[in-house]
């Protein structure tokens, strides 16, 4: 098996379903950061450190160049019965050709870690797992967050997007209070709430990020603007329209552009509860 570019069909079989949603989505004209997915065996094979595999991965380095993300994509990852939320790792800023190696092998072991196991056995899933591995440029966030396109607190027919400044690994890690959005469907913004942002995921010159603070008049600023909610409205519009179904999803904006980072099924939305509209932030660890 070899590296797919993610302007192609993918199957969940073999690229795990955030590779082959992503590939959609790229198809669909949506705004993915190009990328390459490595197929399960593939990724096998880097972790076993054959040479063929290890090249063809340095290939893959040279043709999107640095920086870049390395991503889980593991076969049943992000379904609508298993999101393995916080079980697989997401390997940021990569600046050489060793750090993508390494990184997709840190990947690989962590689909093997006595959590990631214990999660499959609870979910009666094969406890062999099948990574597979998504590679993608990296976006260096101005803010970013997450976006759920029906409110995952009490199921009602709204947007809910939680977002803080820099990386978006803040608001998915729960290192911050996020600032929170609540969106009707025709634009109107029901709530706009500010969160206490004073960490910042930045990426380092030198490879990796690190946390920055931000300054207190800063931390209390709203980090998104009328114009970038109603991008992110469209985005989840056009969501609708190639997945069907809800969505929640990472996006990020960098030089006043907004970008997907990764599509995944909104699973366990309560029924809507009349008169319910908790602004309790809700986002769960990836």
């Amino acid at each position: 098996m070899k590296p797919a570019a993610l302007t192609e069909e993918l199957e969940d079989s073999l690229f795990g379903g955030k590779a082959a949603q992503l590939a959609a989505a790229t198809r669909a004209g949506l705004p993915v950061p190009a990328g390459v997915a490595l197929p399960y065996g593939f990724v096998d094979a880097v972790a076993a450190d054959e040479r063929d595999a290890r090249q063809r991965l340095a290939a893959v380095f040279r043709t999107l160049g640095a920086p870049l993300v390395a991503r889980s994509s593991a076969v049943g990852e992000d379904s609508e019965q298993a999101s393995f939320a916080g079980q697989h790792l997401t390997q940021l800023n990569l600046r050489s050709e060793p750090e993508l190696v390494d990184a997709v092998s840190a990947i690989w072991r962590s689909a093997r870690s006595p959590s990631a196991f214990a999660y499959r056995e609870r979910l009666r899933l094969p406890r062999e797992p099948r990574m597979a591995v998504v590679v993608q440029e990296l976006v260096d966030a101005d803010s970013a967050g997450v976006l759920f396109s029906r409110n995952p607190v009490n199921g009602s027919d709204e947007l809910v997007v939680e977002a803080a400044w820099g990386l978006g690994e803040s608001v998915v890690a729960g290192l911050v209070i996020p600032d929170r959005f609540r969106l009707r469907r025709d634009g109107a913004v029901v709530a706009r709430i500010a969160g206490l942002k004073d960490v910042a995921i930045r990426t380092d010159p030198e490879g990796g990020t690190s946390r920055t603070h931000v300054p207190e008049g800063l931390a209390r600023v709203l980090c998104l603007d009328d114009a970038q909610l109603a991008a992110l409205l469209a985005l989840a519009l056009r969501c609708d329209e190639v997945f069907g179904g809800s969505h929640d999803l990472e996006w990020a904006f960098a030089g006043g552009r907004l970008y997907l980072l990764q599509r995944r099924a909104l699973t366990a939305i309560p029924s809507p509860a009349a008169g319910d509209h908790t602004d309790e932030h809700v986002r769960l660890p990836n």
